[in-house]
């Protein structure tokens, strides 16, 4: 009887063990204390979930209608590494909000509306923060200037890949990822970049994978092909860009010949305009398909234009000037007689007076009539 009330004690301490386990659990949530792992999938969750067990390693909190998250949601969770939180309709992050997180090295935010990230959002007190992963996860093109806010001040010195592909992005701040220097990879793919600025990628000494494919890119001039030397290490991809073949390319298309070992698709880059060299390879791009001058020839032409121009409207004046004489042509011949008429006057005074000078007997004549 003994053994038996011992067993029945037993049963119940173990019963009430599984009870406080199973009630750690959030509610409407799946936890797998052997995986250690949460997952809270499409839940209709309006907040990140409470009482999320002190073992969860990988927790995942996707498909629901999260609006803002902050340093609040996340205390007490020492031991994840992996978190997502993507497909949430989040559109606020606030500062410090992953602070808490000490082991944190994988952060998932994509598809999601990003309109606010606050200075420090990205501050982790650890730094092992390894993977971010903002894929489609801005609320628009704008945004970024908040992001790049943040990730000047944020602690991800060791960051090694970051996924920005499917945001729209129309161009890239300079010295965004200034701060990010042990970055590896980043996943640019799937915007609209125009351009690459002075400045783009200044920081990123040791990037060994930059994926720029899908883009608005119609070629890389002089400032863009510093910033792609700088990458030395990096793989470049470049494909699917509407390159515009024009006399603007042949600077890129020769960098192209020269940086092929670099640059990993270079046999699939090629002119989608003008329709008259689409599909034709940036690699076999010359001089005479595209009928481009040379620099002193151009210098020529522009200034022996610029002459012609000048001796067309000097010419033009001239004969604006004719074109007055003429029908001025009756006053300006009296004007001119009676000029005539006056010098003469005036000439003839000048010799009478010139001749009672120089002869001293009609001078005294002259002198006598003027008494």
């Amino acid at each position: 009887m003994f053994a038996t009330a011992q067993g029945a004690v037993v049963l119940g301490l173990l019963c009430g063990v599984l009870s406080a386990g199973a009630s750690l659990c959030p509610s409407g949530c799946e936890c797998s204390e052997a995986a250690l792992t949460v997952k809270c999938v499409s839940k209709d969750l309006r907040d990140i979930p409470t009482r999320i067990p002190g073992y969860t390693r990988n927790l995942f909190i996707i498909g629901n209608h999260i609006r803002e998250i902050g340093p609040e949601a996340f205390q007490g969770l020492d031991n994840v590494t992996n978190l997502s939180l993507s497909n949430n309709r989040i559109s606020e992050v606030k500062s410090n909000t992953f602070f808490s997180l000490r082991s944190l090295r994988s952060l998932d935010l994509s598809n999601n509306q990003l309109a606010v990230i606050h200075p420090e959002a990205f501050s982790v007190q650890s730094r092992m923060l390894r993977e971010l992963n903002l894929s489609l996860a801005l609320y628009n093109h704008s945004s970024i200037m908040d992001l790049a806010t943040s990730l000047r001040w944020s602690t991800l010195s060791d960051l090694q890949g970051l996924d920005l592909s499917s945001n729209g992005l129309v161009y890239l701040p300079p010295g965004i990822f200034c701060h990010l220097t042990g970055l590896r990879r980043l996943q640019l793919a799937n915007n609209s970049i125009v351009s690459i600025h002075n400045g783009t990628f200044t920081g990123l000494d040791h990037l060994q994978d930059l994926d720029l494919t899908h883009n608005a890119l119609r070629t890389f001039r002089e400032e863009a092909l510093k910033e792609l030397d700088l990458l030395r290490s990096a793989r470049l991809h470049l494909a699917e860009n509407p390159f515009t073949c024009t006399c603007d390319i042949e600077s890129f298309a020769a960098w192209l010949n020269n940086s092929r070992a670099k640059v990993m698709d270079t046999d699939h880059l090629t002119c989608v305009f003008p329709i008259t060299l689409q599909n034709t390879s940036l690699l076999s791009v010359g001089e005479v398909e595209l009928g481009c001058h040379k620099t002193g020839d151009g210098d020529n032409l522009a200034l022996q234009t610029s002459y012609v121009f000048l001796g067309l409207v000097l010419g033009f004046v001239g004969l604006m000037f004719l074109f007055v004489l003429y029908l001025n042509r009756k006053g300006i011949k009296k004007r001119i007689y009676d000029m005539r008429d006056a010098c003469r006057e005036v000439w003839e005074g000048y010799h009478y007076r010139y001749e009672i000078d120089s002869d001293p007997r009609l001078s005294q004549v002259s002198t006598s009539a003027d008494v």
